[in-house]
């Protein structure tokens, strides 16, 4: 449960996620508008720079070749009601690479197995490249790592998926630092588990990541997280709206003190942990509890030439990371997918 008395869009979005069957994306022509210019709003405060150049630019494509991709979850609303064929073929035409999954199933458009779901992705030049799967349930055969580990990775490799991680928070046993410890220790089952069999685990934030251990609250959470789990075993798919989320949240400890942290920081410092990124952007608003609001990628603050730039630009890790473009509740889902793929692809390095 949330430890903050407001509601919790987090706590809503991760328990959709967990409860999620199956998900895609994707639209008929019909159904999408001329493409828009999307504004690339100037960004607030020291963790978003203004960009000046970020698109129609003269130098290097920000957005490495082969590397854009979508998690599906933006697109459950299609994938149920379209099946993952069509989703897919739009997806192509959007110029997308590679999809990470919420699920395998298509809901009310009809059943799908695994191979024909594969087969699916592969002939419109998808690459399945990862899968949110839950952490753990009370359910003792509910589909999560910590119930079902063997099924969880079986279905992964099925699907040739490269990734299999969760999106849920690592509180399964609270929000104490040795509850956390216990978490990493899951987490570093789940990973060696995976990498037998060719793959990596990883966990995907939300801003709550970023909060403070309750019984020591100078120790931040996500830092006991990178702590305790071994580098070689569990890597991070950073939600980097979310991390930004974190950012305005919690820069100070609940006593007042100063905390500040910058999510770029977190990637730069330990680049291999980081194969994973959810690129969704979100407006600035002080008013609102999280500090934004969520928008399609593009219309945002969040500065994606300068993020994206920073990280590609290491020694080695042009196209070591995958971007995977993601809104939570789009106002129209086909929109949402062609518009952040125009922006992310038009944004250009500075020369």
């Amino acid at each position: 449960m949330s430890r903050f008395s407001q509601p919790d869009p987090e706590l809503g979005h991760r328990l959709s996620r967990r409860g999620m069957l199956g998900v895609a994306a994707g639209a008929t022509a019909a159904a999408l508008l001329g493409a828009a210019a999307p504004a690339n709003a100037a960004a607030t405060g020291s963790a978003t720079p203004a960009t000046t150049s970020g698109t129609n630019g003269r130098g290097r494509p920000v957005l490495p070749p082969g590397r854009l991709g979508i998690q599906l979850y933006s697109l459950r609303d299609k994938v149920s009601t379209l099946g993952f064929g069509p989703v897919f073929a739009e997806l192509e035409r959007f110029g997308y690479d590679e999809v990470e999954f919420a699920g395998y199933t298509q809901g009310s458009a009809g059943p799908i197995t695994l191979a024909q779901l594969k087969r699916l992705a592969r002939n419109h030049g998808l690459n399945p490249i990862g899968s949110h799967v839950g952490y753990y349930s009370d359910d003792p055969n509910a589909y999560t790592f910590a119930q079902n580990l063997t099924k969880v990775l079986d279905d992964a490799q099925a699907l040739g998926l490269k990734h299999i991680g969760t999106a849920s928070g690592p509180f399964r046993y609270g929000s104490t630092v040795d509850a956390w410890k216990r978490a990493a220790e899951d987490f570093n089952t789940y990973g060696a588990a995976a990498r037998a069999r060719g793959m990596k685990f990883y966990q995907h934030n939300h801003s709550e990541e970023f909060s403070f251990a309750t019984d020591n609250p100078k120790v931040r959470l996500y830092d006991i997280l990178l702590k305790e789990t071994d580098p070689d075993l569990v890597h991070l798919e950073m939600d980097i709206y979310w991390a930004y989320v974190g950012q305005f949240r919690f820069s100070k400890r609940p006593d007042g003190t100063p905390a500040p942290f910058e999510p770029l920081n977190y990637v730069l410092r330990q680049p291999d942990r980081y194969p994973l990124f959810h690129v969704k952007d979100g407006e600035s608003d002080p008013s609102n509890p999280y500090g934004y609001n969520m928008t399609d990628v593009g219309d945002g603050d969040i500065d994606y030439q300068r993020f994206i730039s920073a990280v590609t630009r290491l020694r080695g890790h042009r196209l070591a990371h995958h971007w995977q473009a993601e809104h939570d509740n789009p106002a129209e889902s086909f929109t949402f997918a062609r518009r952040s793929s125009a922006h992310l692809h038009s944004l250009r390095e500075k020369c």
